[in-house]
């Protein structure tokens, strides 16, 4: 039996990167997944079109995680199309980098908008669903940032800080109804966005890993299988750094 199977997932912000690795992830592992995507039809279409072998209903929808109103309609399309919500991923996100002295108010608001709002508004609209159920699994995706800061993500670190207090809050908030929340921190993680950087970089972050490798989309996506699936029911208010050992 596959970990997932019988069980339905929503992740936000699921047509690139760590989000497309988890819908891909996901639906191999017998899950259900409806996913997010912000511009990006095609990119979209793609990915369900992939995975219509692997037996399970995989959807796209284009919605705004950071418009509260986007996020109670997506989650009402959600439950007329599938029997149920079972697990959570927030993982939408921007950066909007620089130093303190320099980034405007527009960009502090805006990647705190899109980050750490964004959580809120979708966990606030699946709250009553898995109320009902009576059981559930939030993830929401911070960063090793939000947990020990960096220097020029001053807009970053805030939303990904904020991330974890949220869900611990939510935690102890809805832990009487077998509703989970945790935290999934990854640490250098090399994906379309990393392959633009310069070489040199990229070989000086491995460098201070003592793993000695970036990560893989799908690393993330097996510790979001293992916060999902019945393997740890009993495990909330947590934060899982998967950074192959950044933060030790």
């Amino acid at each position: 039996m596959k970990l997932l199977e019988g069980k339905t997932a929503i992740v936000t912000g699921g047509s690139r990167g760590i989000g497309k690795g988890i819908v891909e992830t996901f639906a191999k592992q017998g899950a259900n997944v409806a996913f997010t995507y912000s511009s990006s039809a095609t990119a979209a279409d793609e990915i369900v079109a992939s995975l219509a072998d692997t037996g399970v209903i995989v959807k796209a929808y284009q919605s705004n995680a950071a418009s509260f109103d986007d996020a109670q309609e997506l989650v009402k399309k959600i439950t007329e199309d599938f029997p149920s919500i079972d697990v959570l991923i927030n993982n939408a996100g921007i950066t909007k980098d620089n130093l303190l002295m320099r980034i405007s108010e527009e960009d502090f608001d805006k990647v705190i908008e899109v980050n750490l709002k964004s959580v809120f508004n979708m966990t606030k609209a699946v709250q009553r669903t898995m109320l009902k159920q009576r059981q559930g699994s939030i993830i929401n995706m911070s960063s090793v940032v939000g947990v020990k800061g960096n220097a020029g993500q001053t807009n970053y670190a805030a939303s990904k800080a904020g991330i974890i207090g949220f869900s611990k809050s939510v935690a102890l908030e809805l832990g009487s109804r077998s509703i989970r929340c945790n935290v999934v921190a990854p640490g250098f993680i090399e994906t379309e966005m990393t392959a633009k950087l310069d070489d040199k970089v990229v070989e000086g972050w491995r460098a201070g890993i003592p793993l000695k490798r970036g990560g893989s989309p799908e690393d993330i996506a097996n510790a979001c299988v293992y916060l999902g699936s019945d393997l740890s029911t009993y495990v909330t208010g947590q934060v899982l750094n998967v950074d192959g050992g950044m933060l030790t």
